[in-house]
């Protein structure tokens, strides 16, 4: 049995990589693509925003020399080839999905709206929504607060390396111990950079729930959906 009716899944752009150094490992996409699949045939509609940073990132460009609002839009574009890339994966196992764009580049995808991105929900297609929002000076993960909310999600699953929010960096300290539940407003009082301010604010804004879990392990995004603590959920 399923516990949410519709999610918005947020994928990194650095998980696809794999174990490569840039770019898209292929056995990463096939396996994020047959575990959406897996909570497809639960009948949970499913909207995916997936950043790009396995290829390109506008903050390290704009480090770098470049103009950051076309750092931003180069980013902006990782984010697509990876759309594109999960859109065939999923094609390739059956699983219909669609593309939207949040800047106008008809014939790769169609531009994104909320009434069609709800109508291919609604059909039972897994909608990817790419190009961030289509503005500069905004990551990813606001892409998928502002993107959630619009398609009215039940709840937002950013799947990460990690299994949920920890006090401190597991991966640097140890003694680091993990949350089973967090509010927003802890969230900002201990300084826990799960998402950029803007992102969280508008979820806790918008009363949208946050499920951080491990998307590496396979099998984890169906025990996510079928209400398995295996994460942290952030709530008001």
């Amino acid at each position: 049995m399923a516990k949410y009716k519709r999610v918005l899944l947020k994928l990194s752009g650095e998980s696809l990589m794999g174990e490569q150094q840039y770019g898209i490992d292929s056995q990463r996409l096939n396996d994020y693509a047959e575990q959406i699949k897996e909570i497809t045939e639960l009948g949970v509609q499913v909207g995916i925003v997936i950043g790009g940073g396995n290829i390109f990132r506008g903050l390290s460009g704009a480090a770098k020399g470049f103009d950051r609002v076309k750092g931003d839009q180069m980013g902006m574009m990782a984010t697509v080839i990876n759309s594109l890339a999960l859109n065939s994966a999923l094609d390739a196992i059956g699983c219909k999905s669609r593309v939207l764009t949040a800047i106008r580049m008809e014939p790769i995808g169609e531009f994104y709206s909320k009434q069609k991105a709800v109508d291919y929900l609604n059909d039972g297609y897994v909608t990817i929504f790419s190009a961030g929002t289509g503005n500069p000076y905004f990551t990813t993960d606001t892409g998928s607060s502002l993107r959630g909310i619009e398609i009215e999600a039940d709840a937002m699953l950013k799947g990460t390396r990690v299994d949920g929010i920890y006090t401190a960096d597991p991966e640097k300290d140890p003694s680091a111990t993990k949350f089973e539940n967090i509010t927003f407003d802890e969230i900002y009082n201990r300084n826990l950079r799960i998402m950029d301010l803007t992102a969280t604010t508008m979820c806790k804004e918008n009363n949208l729930n946050i499920v951080v879990f491990d998307m590496d392990t396979k099998g984890n995004l169906k025990k996510v959906i079928e209400g398995e603590n295996i994460g942290t959920v952030v709530h008001n």
